[in-house]
């Protein structure tokens, strides 16, 4: 089968995005410079990415919401971007996920988060056949550590597991992402889905929690730290690859292969508008590389590419222009290809 295309399943969420001035001790006041709603969540971000991006294979995207004012922004959010949104589960129960945001420019961000119809998404939702039945060539989830159902560990496997053992089944290439959340059972939810995931897309934060390796600073940890942890991670299980993203550089690591490493330009401080969704991009940046068979070296690029311009604006994706525009190059007919 000569498949096209990524499914991107997982969160679902209603960033409240609010600028403030700066971040208010207790009981103190902060301004709020701006406000704006948008759409957010890892397979939102990672699919209205490369929608925006005007990639030229299928994205489907999945998950659930509820029937409330939040999920008819997520819904108009799609259909502007002409993304199918027959498999966004309308719960009639359960509230759309919503997070407000607080983004200091050039500085970070801080998230107070509810869950709503998100820990309600559950391995009965990807119905039988649904793979076996799908042309995609990806099947992207995230993130672990903020969807309940499929975090849950019963009889020695999680839901998570079992829905990246049947994507692969099916002839599908797993990438999963987590979220930089606290829980104890941070490793042993990635450990119970390692064997079926082929390409792990973290932080360094995520990447030292689930492999269990200590940051050796409160900072950026050295490269040893980074290599270790994705190391721990392939032995887990993880099939092709592990990569790993922080501001200062990013990390490929194969199996049986030598580490890449990245060391991009930043972007100044004065340029970034809020960082929200920025590992989100650089996520989308890698499916779109393994998508085309591009080389890691060429997608830690393209990535960090997309990355840089997400910051410059206010959501997550509205800054992020096609692909044509963004990298021409990839496009060059003169240019060798991977």
């Amino acid at each position: 089968m000569n498949r096209q295309g990524i499914i991107c399943a997982g969160n679902w969420i209603v960033d409240i995005v609010h600028e403030i001035d700066q971040w208010p001790n207790k009981s103190e006041l902060a301004t709020i410079l701006r406000e704006k709603n948008g759409v957010g969540g890892g397979a939102a971000n990672v699919v209205m990415a490369l929608s925006h991006l005007d990639c030229d294979f299928p994205l489907v995207p999945f998950g659930a919401i509820g029937q409330d004012d939040h999920s008819r922004i997520i819904l108009d959010a799609c259909m502007a971007l002409d993304l199918p949104i027959d498999h966004l589960i309308r719960r009639t129960d359960i509230p759309t996920a919503h997070t407000h945001v607080m983004s200091v420019p050039g500085d970070s961000r801080t998230f107070f988060y509810h869950g709503g119809a998100n820990d309600s998404l559950s391995q009965q939702d990807f119905t039988t056949g649904f793979f076996a039945q799908s042309n995609a060539r990806i099947f992207y989830l995230g993130y672990l550590m903020l969807l309940e159902q499929l975090d849950r560990i019963e009889n020695g496997t999680s839901g998570a597991a079992q829905i990246l053992a049947r994507a692969q089944k099916a002839g599908l290439t797993t990438c999963v992402d987590l979220v930089s959340a606290s829980s104890e059972n941070f490793s042993t939810i990635v450990s119970h889905a390692a064997p079926y995931i082929n390409y792990l897309i973290v932080n360094e934060v995520e990447a030292c929690r689930a492999s269990q390796i200590p940051l050796a600073t409160d900072t950026v940890p050295p490269d040893v730290t980074l290599i270790e942890a994705a190391r721990t991670l392939l032995a887990s299980g993880i099939n092709d690859a592990v990569i790993i993203h922080c501001p200062e550089k990013a990390l490929w690591l194969g199996q049986n292969a030598e580490p890449i490493l990245m060391r991009p330009d930043r972007l100044p401080p004065e340029a970034i508008v809020s960082p929200v969704g920025a590992g989100d991009a650089f996520c989308s940046g890698i499916l779109y590389g393994i998508h085309e068979g591009l080389s890691p070296e060429k997608t830690l690029i393209l990535a960090h590419t997309i990355a840089t311009a997400s910051m410059t604006g206010v959501t997550a994706t509205e800054s992020i222009p096609p692909l044509k525009q963004l990298m021409p190059e990839l496009f060059d007919q003169t240019q060798p290809h991977d």
